[in-house]
């Protein structure tokens, strides 16, 4: 069913978001989900994410409500049981009628989520899989090949809503300060890396990397995995130290981010303009920052995203000693 038939926001009294995961992908659902608030302010806006996730939201302006989706639980044959049952408890959750039900999903598990929310139209996007569409009964056409803001973005767009997509925002929750954080104002965030396959920087480039940012304090987060931590004065390890909340806060005091491909590099461009998103095969068109005034290292260059060739968005290249070279220089001079 195409999204001609859909009905007009104004005849509902709250909406159900369901948008279970990835990390990035909550990131990039937000301006959507802006625009139906700001086009709609009267809806109740509810907005169901993996229990791991939920920091993100929790204290948004955007909703009136996070409701938790215990994943980890659902795994397996015995995790279909435990699923079904949790759904019939959230179908039964209060909730404003006319309510609608909006996946930005698109899997299988968010298509029968939605459903079992029992309040009707579910609304759903073209590029879903796993037959989630047999739940939906709107279905939106979106283009497969754009960014997920785009892709997202269509919904709201399909109900009427003007979206300025030179201005949009992410407001994800403010978080809290970590325990024992640097009190400096010249803090470069580094965010290493990446459980993708062949998106974290090697050891040696990473010391390489640390070495040529000194003497700014570098601060490292995220997980290693097992890999060793660069060595240095200037070098405070915050691996494994920070809950979703406090790296959401340590993102947005940093004088600079640099982040591997990751849910991490996601949200620092959401909050701080002054981040470096670096790319070795993944296309930034297509997962790059959004953001347009952060910035990419991708194929041997530091550009904005908007700016890369094809030629260098489909390139594949790992992050060499000179490349950090490169990244160390421009993050030190940016503003000068």
């Amino acid at each position: 069913m195409s999204d001609s038939g859909l009905p007009s926001l104004a005849g509902f009294r709250s909406a159900m978001i369901v948008k279970p995961s990835s990390l990035g992908d909550i990131v990039h659902t937000l301006p959507a989900v802006q625009a139906i608030r700001q086009a709609y302010p009267h809806l109740r806006l509810r907005w169901l994410a993996n229990t791991e996730w939920t920091p993100l939201l929790q204290g948004s302006p955007l909703l009136d409500e996070v409701i938790s989706f215990p994943r980890k639980q659902c795994r397996g044959l015995g995790g279909l049981l435990v699923m079904r049952r949790w759904a019939k408890g959230w179908g039964a959750l209060p909730r404003e009628e006319p309510e609608i039900v909006l996946d930005f999903q698109g899997l299988f598990r968010s298509g029968y989520i939605a459903r079992s929310r029992r309040s009707r139209p579910v609304v759903g996007l073209s590029d879903s899989r796993e037959g989630a569409r047999f739940f939906h009964d709107h279905i939106v056409p979106v283009d497969a090949g754009a960014h997920a803001v785009d892709r997202y973005l269509a919904l709201p767009r399909a109900f009427g809503i003007q979206v300025d997509a030179e201005n949009l925002t992410f407001p994800l929750a403010q978080g809290h300060r970590p325990v024992s954080w640097p009190e400096r104002e010249d803090l470069i965030v580094l965010h290493p890396w990446s459980r993708g396959e062949g998106k974290s920087l090697s050891p040696e480039v990473l010391q390489r990397l640390c070495d040529a940012l000194a003497p700014l304090p570098v601060v490292l987060v995220g997980m290693p995995q097992g890999a060793p931590i660069p060595q240095g004065s200037h070098v405070v390890d915050f691996s494994n130290r920070t809950s979703l909340a406090e790296l959401i806060w340590g993102l947005r005091q940093a004088r600079f981010v640099i982040s591997v491909d990751s849910g991490p590099m996601h949200m620092a461009a959401a909050v701080n303009d002054r981040t470096l998103g670096i790319h070795t095969w993944s296309d930034p068109r297509q997962v790059g920052p959004y953001n347009p005034r952060a910035w990419v290292w991708k194929a041997g260059r530091v550009a904005r995203r908007q700016a890369l060739s094809v030629e260098e968005c489909t390139a594949t290249r790992q992050v060499n000693l000179q490349d950090a070279q490169q990244i160390a220089d421009f993050v030190r001079n940016f503003g000068e």
